[in-house]
């Protein structure tokens, strides 16, 4: 390209180029360029001009060769499609007539910072500084899937929409994304605070070396998915504190080592699931203070080390078959946490019970470890058939399935005062008169009562008629309630 063909806007951008110098067009104040559009020729530069710098453009001896440009409008479409940069690039604060085609471009370093584009196509691009969409407005998708970034992804404030989402899902057809980062590669932090993005964000497959920051983001897509980053990895955190998503967030066998901190978070997808992290790998999981989840929940086979969540916080429907946690905070008792158990879709899972019970025992707890096995062989009980239900209800009424020792000494003490007072007002004859001892009806009682004491009031005297019934009576339950007592005290010694 000739200079000569140049407007003189134009000129300053090429003259500026090889002294690495930045050229700023916007006047003085003026810091948004939604109204690029009818910015006159006085700041317009043909994306022709800036490919033919990028590419070829003019070098000066002891300078280092850069593109910066701040509030211009670029008429045409920047096609850098294969093209090796070595320049330095910075395109902020301006305006984009077509998306530029940057698929397969090698860049140094890559910076549109509040710049306005109808898209950008920029799959399998590879930068090796950052690269910098702080503040941008994009009103076509951004497709940066299969990119390479070495260093980190800032997104922080953008605005995403595309038009080519339909307002009603289709379910025959996958939503258009208006960010694919999906098998993106990324060497440090994915930036996204505060980004507001209307419709699917795609980062499936993706790796991002540091943390992933979605603090203070609206995700919204209604009706559809939101957020889909199956198999994602992370290096250390995955944020999204304050973070609002309508539409469902799909965390589906992530892989995220240290937190995932959706503290204060709002999650609505009442269609289908919110929350979807089964098969994730994920050190803590957080939603502190979070606003009850609208929609259903799946936690199906996740792996965590600490799980934060409080019971208001649990929505109507939960899948958590195979949930493996070691710790549940904030700890609570039992009681409050057991509900939850009741609305795993998949029905009666023992094994939810079990976990359960292991998070109580790391903490100590042993009263509620005990309360929720309780709870699970009610739960079981009504798997089974009526017969069995009604020794079910037996069995927990006098002894608490055996986790409650302390009411099996209660029917002790009552059958005791029963049978002494039953027996002292109608005394049992005695077997051998002449060799009976005294009848004590307490003695006799507990002669009945507790199989391992013997008084020799039981071999002495016999009663008849129904006291002889009340007698067996004693003798059955007398041996169930003290067995039921040393397995309680046997389990207490082992604990301690």
């Amino acid at each position: 390209m000739e200079i000569n063909d140049l407007t003189p806007a134009e000129r300053r951008v090429w003259e500026a180029f090889p002294l690495g110098e930045g050229v700023d067009f916007r006047a003085d104040g003026e810091d948004d360029p939604e109204p690029g559009t009818e910015w006159g020729p006085e700041r317009t530069v043909r994306a022709a001009v800036l490919r033919a710098l990028l590419l070829d453009g003019p070098v000066s001896e002891g300078e280092i060769p850069a593109l910066k440009l701040l509030g211009a409008r670029i008429t045409g479409q920047l096609d850098l499609r294969y093209g090796t940069i070595e320049h330095p690039v910075r395109l902020r604060h301006c305006v984009f007539e077509n998306p530029p085609a940057l698929y397969g471009a090698q860049f140094r370093t890559l910076a549109l910072k509040h710049s306005v584009l109808p898209g950008l196509t920029a799959g399998a691009i590879r930068v090796d500084g950052a690269l910098l969409m702080t503040g941008c407005r994009s009103t076509g998708p951004v497709r940066l899937a299969g990119a390479h970034i070495g260093g980190a992804v800032f997104l922080d404030g953008a605005r995403l929409e595309s038009p080519l989402t339909p307002a009603v899902p289709d379910p025959g057809e996958p939503p258009e994304a208006v960010l694919e980062l999906n098998q993106a590669l990324v060497g440090h932090d994915l930036v996204a605070r505060g980004l507001v993005a209307h419709g699917l964000i795609r980062l499936n497959g993706a790796t991002v070396d540091g943390d992933v920051n979605f603090d203070d983001a609206h995700l919204l897509a209604p009706g559809r998915t939101a957020l889909h980053a199956e198999n994602l990895t992370v290096g250390t955190d995955l944020r999204g504190m304050r973070m609002r998503a309508r539409g469902r967030v799909n965390l589906s066998g992530a892989r995220i080592p240290r937190h995932l901190n959706f503290a204060y978070v709002r999650l609505s997808h009442p269609e289908g699931q919110a929350l979807r992290a089964s098969s994730a790998t994920i050190g803590e999981l957080w939603l502190r203070e979070a606003a009850p989840i609208e929609g259903a929940l799946n936690l199906r086979g996740a792996q965590l080390d600490l799980l934060h969540i409080a019971p208001e916080v649990w929505p109507d429907r939960v899948r958590i078959d195979g949930l493996s946690y070691r710790s549940l905070t904030p700890h609570l008792p039992a009681e409050q946490r057991l509900p939850l158990l009741e609305h795993e879709e998949g029905g009666y899972l023992p094994y939810l019970y079990e976990q359960l019970t292991t998070a109580y025992r790391t903490a100590g707890d042993d009263a509620a470890a005990r309360t929720v096995q309780l709870a699970k062989l009610r739960r079981h009980r009504r798997t089974l058939p009526r017969y069995a239900r009604l020794w079910g209800h037996v069995q927990d009424l006098t002894v608490g399935y055996g986790f409650r020792p302390m009411r099996a000494a209660g029917w002790l003490l009552a059958l005791l005062l029963t049978g002494a007072l039953t027996f002292a007002l109608h005394h049992p004859r005695p077997l051998k008169p002449d060799e009976a001892p005294d009848f004590n009806a307490l003695f006799y009682t507990v002669d009945l009562l507790l199989p391992i004491i013997g008084f020799g009031q039981e071999q002495a005297f016999g009663p008849q008629g129904w006291y002889q019934w009340l007698s067996y009576t004693l003798i059955v339950t007398g041996w169930i309630l003290a067995t039921t007592i040393a397995a309680g005290i046997s389990r207490s010694l082992s604990r301690q």
